[in-house]
């Protein structure tokens, strides 16, 4: 397996738990390394944290769900995992710029983040044809 399949595994994970508790470590698990490793590889090629990932999506699939379905605003922030209103409204107005009520008035644009995937394409490992000179030393 390579090491894009790894990765995709770990995000499928993280992909299918964004309404329950995720672990980090079980993610990493299925990307077949260590925590530290996973974390750190993740922000490298991602640029954010996978918690940051994680947030991202939930309040993605929150704002979705809150111009979509007619549920209580509390009953979505307690489905991605936020255990009071105050701190659902003061995320979801930090990545969407409006108050999670907002959302199902006409006409609101919203922020979304889209799931990641990694594919790597590896270029190269033909020969360029370069001819090298090099200089000789005349004996003194």
């Amino acid at each position: 397996m390579e090491w894009s399949d790894r990765m995709n595994s770990a995000i499928d994970y993280i992909e299918k738990n964004l309404d329950d508790i995720i672990s980090i470590n079980e993610a990493a698990k299925e990307a077949c390394c260590s925590s530290f490793h996973f974390q750190r590889m993740f922000f490298a090629i991602i640029g954010i944290t996978p918690a940051e990932y994680i947030r991202r999506r939930r309040l993605t699939l929150a704002a979705t769900e809150l111009a979509t379905r007619t549920e209580k605003v509390i009953d979505i922030a307690l489905k991605y995992g936020y255990g009071s209103p105050n701190s659902f409204t003061r995320a979801f107005r930090k990545m969407h710029d409006i108050n999670p009520r907002e959302v199902r008035t006409s006409g609101v644009k919203l922020s979304a983040y889209n799931r990641v995937s990694f594919h790597v394409k590896i270029k190269g490992g033909n020969g360029m044809g370069v001819r090298w000179w090099i200089p000789v030393r005349k004996k003194k």
